[in-house]
């Protein structure tokens, strides 16, 4: 099969179009044609081993680990293994790889578990562009953030891939929603639901005298004293990653999220730093959203399978609206 293969950390340059042997399913897996991929930041950040202190997570101290790249993915099941029950071939799915990474690529092996039948008001485009950004902001929203119909939610990063689900998740519960974002942004972040909008291009929110219940901070271009200042009392910031590639460098954003975990013991507002895995009862609950049209895809452009490379490029600028996707 093709696959989208690296050897060693770098830039888009090394990612090279490749024959692989395609993956077979093991007893509790599905074997998947894969239709479409999504790209994450945490693509390019594996990629580029950046920063370099994630490499002793066990992503692979000199070389990725995982030499396809791509966590999300949407396409039909090929074959099930002789455990599997919700499945059969045929089935349209979706889903999250996980750290074993893989989806750029056109077939994966993915266990039961990390999969949900794709919905049908759905493109498989759509479907991909799902999991991984869907979760951290339900996550990030509904778990860390505690969110209640009512409160009051700022999303810093509004239209990004994250940012994008977030103003829909948050509209959802019946949360009204201040969306941070550039000019050029405002009406589609407008259009999924914000009910208000600030240009960050033009407008500090951190110097403004609104506060709110939940700041969900996906960009990280905020010291943590700004951040607090704008929650009320007993209100929440809940971070997530944020930054582009510069050059490459230690610590990276990790270096704001690591703040946020010493002092949270130490404040009187919840800091959260969000962590995110594979969950099926939170695809589940994606998958629910998108059928209900509470909760629809941005896609900003697609890409080949060839032309991986350049979508990983266009990611990395930090400037995509919603989610940017790989057709197979």
């Amino acid at each position: 099969m093709k696959a989208i293969v690296q050897d060693r950390y770098g830039s888009p340059d090394v990612l090279a179009l490749r024959d692989v042997e395609p993956p077979s399913a093991g007893s509790g897996e599905l074997f998947v044609r894969v239709h479409a991929a999504a790209v994450n930041a945490y693509d390019w950040h594996i990629m580029r081993g950046d920063p370099y202190l994630a490499r002793l997570t066990g992503i692979g101290f000199t070389a990725p680990r995982a030499k396809i790249r791509g966590r999300d993915f949407a396409g039909t099941v090929q074959a099930v293994g002789r455990d599997v029950r919700r499945f059969r071939p045929g089935d349209e799915v979706f889903g999250d790889l996980g750290p074993a990474d893989g989806a750029f690529a056109q077939y994966v092996r993915v266990a039961e578990d990390l999969v949900e039948p794709k919905p049908a008001c759905l493109s498989f485009e759509q479907a991909a562009a799902l999991p991984l950004a869907g979760l951290t902001a339900w996550k990030g929203l509904c778990d860390s953030g505690g969110l209640r119909p009512g409160h009051h939610v700022l999303v810093n990063g509004a239209s990004g891939g994250v940012g994008t689900f977030a103003v829909q998740i948050a509209k959802s519960v019946g949360a009204t929603v201040t969306a941070v974002c550039r000019t050029r942004n405002a009406e589609l972040v407008t259009s999924l639901g914000a009910d208000h909008v600030i240009d960050y291009t033009g407008s500090d929110f951190t110097t403004g005298s609104t506060r709110y219940d939940l700041v969900l901070d996906l960009v990280g271009n905020h010291p943590l004293a700004a951040l607090r200042r704008v929650v009320r009392p007993g209100g929440t910031v809940v971070l997530s990653g944020g930054g582009v590639f510069e050059g490459g460098s230690l610590v990276g954003p990790l270096r704001l999220l690591l703040k946020a975990k010493l002092r949270s013991a130490f404040v009187r507002d919840r800091l959260h730093v969000l962590t995110t895995a594979p969950d099926r009862t939170v695809l589940a609950e994606l998958r629910r959203l998108a059928e209900s049209g509470a909760v629809t895809p941005v896609v900003d452009r697609t890409f080949s399978l060839a032309q991986a490379p350049d979508a990983i490029r266009y990611v990395e600028t930090g400037h995509a609206r919603g989610k940017v996707v790989i057709t197979v």
